[in-house]
């Protein structure tokens, strides 16, 4: 279950039309995977921080790729 969804929210992400979407609940996915980690008390700097930095990478690359994105980010018409 859990594989499907994040299957769901890759594929939703991998459409340009829908792009922003699938990044906000990769972001969703990413943070639950956060939480999990703190709550088995696993290590901060390689368990509980890996999913951030993925999240962040998911943003920069939609960033890089989304001109709309860009001009929204930038406050530009």
């Amino acid at each position: 279950m859990i594989g499907g969804v994040l299957l769901v929210c890759l594929v939703l992400y991998l459409v340009p039309r829908t792009a922003v979407f699938g990044a906000v609940l990769l972001t969703g996915y990413l943070g639950g995977a956060v939480c999990t980690n703190m709550r088995a008390e696993l290590p901060l700097w390689g368990y509980v921080l890996s999913p951030v930095y993925t999240g962040v990478l998911v943003w920069l690359a939609l960033y890089l790729r989304s001109t709309a994105l860009r001009r929204l980010v930038r406050g530009g018409d």
